[in-house]
């Protein structure tokens, strides 16, 4: 039931291509045999229940609100299905555009969640597997299709019954993951085995922005707190549905080494537009002075990356996430067949957030472990951060680098749909702060500028 998001919380990797060449690495490549089975795993096999559909993502647009249930019908069935996918935040399968990228599609017509829900995200138009999928409009799609389901008599399935419990994002682009895997774990023993408890409901709901999956080969633990063990049975986390009992588990876990070897065989995406060479030349200066003690070196040669965990109170970031997870919560896992029975390590009480690599950064906005920060800029700037944004599907701002947003001083008085709403991050709300990371400051703003010029280049 609570199995939501087999992909969200995932650790971080990804790679460079479109989507006829996703099983490349980014200078075009082959990939190894192990890491292209993985990607077929992904794309072909599914691990949970189907949560759809073809013929209910065809009649989505019946429940749309007005004017845009009009303009849909007015459209072909073809451009009718683009704008579904722009609702939600999903990209064309490249053998057949009436189908998702981030769902495995049965030849039955099924749907069914994969990894690539929230790690198979675009930018600016062009498709990088392994960026945070930040138009995934989870919450808004599972309310159309618990609306389709209804109207058409078929059966409620785990999304639309446990979305009724706990919410699953409240922001397009970030899911609240970390909640499911509490939930997820409190229903099973170390060995996966299925208990019977009360469901967990009076727990700290807040949205997470899904991490870039091609650092994960420069990881040993997992997470924003770092707090896992990194290893392909943590990949498996989210499929504690009641349907798979832990033999399933042992089952696909060679499945899920191949997908570990694809994740890990996937390359940083390279700015593609102009870089003023000399000026990014001053920022790596400044960077390697200020930045790199905790966000690591990227010389061609021998890069390197502490993994360093910042505390909590000197970050200063949004805490929610942080004080989500209790030390049980956190030894539950480790110390799971996930874990390895706790011979993984781990950390049942860590000091704050880990700082992340920072190559590609340039295509992983927003910002923050909770996607608070919509450009690069912004983040170098902290006094500058919006109250209130709102993005465009596609739009990609190359001066400050990151999301093309409009900004507002509050979040719109003006009555709204809840997809709409959606749409606009709120900084306001619980767990949603961008506070904090304010050690630009000591950057003067000619620094600040060449630093951000230097960041195009990781």
């Amino acid at each position: 039931m609570w199995a939501l998001l087999v992909a969200c919380l995932l650790p971080t990797a990804g790679g460079v291509g479109n989507g006829n060449a996703v099983a490349s690495s980014a200078d075009g490549e082959p990939a190894a045999p192990e890491a292209a089975e993985g990607y077929r795993l992904l794309r072909s096999k599914a691990y949970l229940p189907a949560d759809l559909d073809q013929e209910i993502f065809d009649a989505l647009p019946q429940v749309w609100e007005e004017p845009l249930r009009s303009r849909a019908f007015e459209a072909t069935p073809a451009e009718r299905r683009l704008m579904a996918m722009e609702r939600y935040g999903l990209t064309p399968a490249p053998e057949d555009p009436s189908r998702s990228l981030q769902y495995v599609v049965g030849a039955d017509g099924s749907w069914t969640m994969s990894c690539l829900a929230c790690h198979q995200g675009q930018v600016a138009g062009r498709v990088i597997p392994g960026v945070p999928n930040s138009t995934y409009a989870l919450e808004t799609l599972t309310e159309d299709v618990r609306l389709v389901k209804i109207r058409q008599r078929k059966p409620l399935g785990h999304m639309d019954v446990g979305s009724l419990l706990l919410p699953l994002g409240t922001t397009a682009g970030t899911t609240n993951a970390v909640v499911f895997g509490m939930a997820l774990m409190h229903h099973r023993d170390r060995d996966l085995t299925i208990l019977s408890k009360p469901p967990l409901l009076d727990m700290p709901h807040h949205d997470m922005d899904a991490p870039a999956w091609w650092h994960v080969k420069k990881k040993q633990r997992l997470y924003a707190d770092g707090f896992a063990p990194a290893g392909h049975r943590m990949l498996m986390q989210f499929l504690l549905v009641k349907e798979n009992g832990p033999e399933k588990f042992r089952e696909w876990e060679d499945d899920f080494r191949s997908i570990e070897a694809w994740i890990d065989s996937l390359e940083p995406p390279t700015w593609p537009w102009a870089i003023d060479a000399s000026r990014a030349e001053q920022g790596r200066v400044v960077f390697e002075k200020s930045c790199s003690e905790c966000h690591g070196t990227y010389a061609a040669s021998a890069d390197t990356y502490p993994e360093r965990i910042i505390p909590i109170d000197e970050i200063g970031t949004d805490r929610v996430r942080y004080d989500a997870l209790a030390a049980r919560n956190r030894r539950d896992l480790n110390e799971s067949w996930f874990g390895h029975y706790g011979d993984d390590g781990g950390l049942a009480e860590p000091e704050g957030y880990v700082a992340p690599p920072l190559d590609g950064i340039w295509a992983t906005a927003p910002y923050l472990h909770n996607g608070s920060v919509p450009t690069l800029w912004h983040l170098l700037h902290p006094d500058e951060r919006p109250a209130v944004w709102k993005r465009t599907p596609t739009g990609y701002d190359q001066t400050q680098v990151g999301l093309e947003v409009t900004t507002f001083d509050a979040m719109p008085q003006e009555r709204m749909p809840p997809a709409e709403r959606r749409r606009h991050f709120d900084t306001s709300k619980p767990g949603k702060s961008a506070a904090g990371h304010t050690f630009p400051d000591m950057l003067s703003e000619e620094e600040k500028q060449a630093v951000l010029e230097y960041l195009k280049t990781l």
